[in-house]
């Protein structure tokens, strides 16, 4: 389902988000086929310059805002469907499910789990990548776990907690090159600094989380090459004035970016605004962690093999009453961190467009509105109502 070449689409009046040039007040955004060939001034925009011999769709955004798509680098399922479930018809209802709500882009994001079904999850994504894009695009695998502390699982299965294990990880990337993007780990297991040194030197994000690891103990997996932390407060070790911890060097180094979840369940306002205002602008990243429930009503499910219970759209643990992952969506967590963390549009669309991508690796093709990049375009209402989505140059809203 490739976008046509010979259709250019328009949109004007509109406030575009520029990475580096702030918002443009009705600005006009175009792009032919899958790329962008023009985002800027409405004034010095020469349409027919553009449009000779195309068929064209102009759309007039009524002063709304006009994004680049959302790149979820930690989801786990939606709408009723998991990853771990390495299954195609699982994939498009997750990918179509969270593509409605703004993800142009996302990691398939496994749990801890035996070495077969991670396996089995890698395969599927490699395969269904080589389908050609339908909704939301897989660009990789983010593996969380099975190297994660016993003391944090959260809501992981303690019972396939492993020590990292180099060999399961070369077998991977020798079959799947350049599949897997990150993974995340405890750096104070025994051989982690070997594995974190490893996956920086193969092109894959070493990230902490699910760790119990000290402040020193951070920083020297840093100088192996560490540089993002998942769902930071959550499942790590706390602040404390006389040993920082795992959160004390989140905050504190520069060279790690952290994910936050933005629902005022997993993490308080005020520190969500806290983490805003410590981490460089390019350190922060907006994930939502989303499990199967997402979209789905108040009840019992499952996560890897766990009891969940979803009471007021928050999802906790059956045993134990642990946060479970989350129900949120990319354009909820985004409207969150405007409308009660007080953050500006153009900066929170950076924390979920711009420096995901840059984390991955792939600003040179998606994360901002530049000529030449994806067509991987949000149309929100002045209030940040979804209106469209789409998805190399094709809507996905319907």
């Amino acid at each position: 389902m490739n976008a046509h070449s010979d259709c250019m689409t328009i949109i004007y009046n509109g406030k575009i988000v520029m990475e580096n040039d702030g918002v443009i007040d009705k600005g006009t955004m175009v792009w032919q086929g899958e790329r962008i060939v023009y985002a800027g001034h409405s004034e010095q925009f020469d349409r027919r310059k553009f449009e000779q011999g195309l068929s064209v769709v102009a759309i007039d955004a009524q002063g709304g805002w006009v994004l680049p798509g959302f790149i979820d680098v930690h989801v786990h399922g939606g709408n009723g469907r998991d990853f771990m479930e390495a299954d195609a018809k699982a994939y498009d209802t997750i990918t179509r499910y969270h593509g409605r709500h703004g993800t142009t882009g996302m990691l398939a994001t496994t749990v801890t789990a035996p070495q077969e079904a991670i396996s089995r999850v890698i395969s599927a994504a490699a395969a269904y990548r080589s389908g050609g894009v339908q909704y939301a695009e897989l660009v990789g695998v983010h593996l969380e776990g099975p190297f994660i502390s016993p003391r944090w699982p959260g809501a992981q299965d303690p019972r396939h907690i492993v020590p990292p294990r180099l060999d399961w990880l070369e077998g991977w990337v020798s079959e799947f090159p350049e599949l897997i993007k990150m993974l995340t780990l405890a750096p104070e297991l025994d051989g982690s600094m070997a594995v974190i040194q490893w996956l920086s030197e193969h092109g894959i994000v070493p990230t902490c989380g699910h760790t119990d690891a000290t402040y020193e103990c951070i920083l020297e997996a840093v100088g192996h090459g560490l540089r993002h932390a998942a769902h930071t407060y959550n499942a790590m070790k706390g602040l404390h004035h006389r040993e920082p911890g795992t959160l004390g060097a989140v905050l504190s180094e520069d060279r790690i970016s952290a994910e936050i979840i933005a629902d005022g369940y997993h993490v308080h306002p005020a520190c969500i605004r806290l983490l805003s205002r410590v981490k460089p602008d390019d350190r922060l990243i907006l994930i939502t962690d989303a499990i199967p429930a997402s979209g789905l009503s108040d009840g019992s499910y499952t996560i890897a093999g766990l009891d969940v219970i979803v009471k007021d759209s928050v999802s906790r643990l059956k045993e134990g009453g642990n946060l479970a992952g989350c129900t949120l969506t990319m354009i909820e967590a985004f409207r969150f961190m405007v409308r009660e963390v007080g953050l500006s549009v153009e900066r929170v669309s950076r924390f979920a467009s711009g420096n995901p991508a840059r984390l991955l690796g792939l600003d040179a093709e998606m994360g901002s509105l530049a000529t030449g990049k994806l067509a991987n375009v949000l149309l929100l209402s002045p209030d940040l109502a979804m209106r469209n989505v789409w998805v190399r140059g094709r809507s996905i809203s319907g």
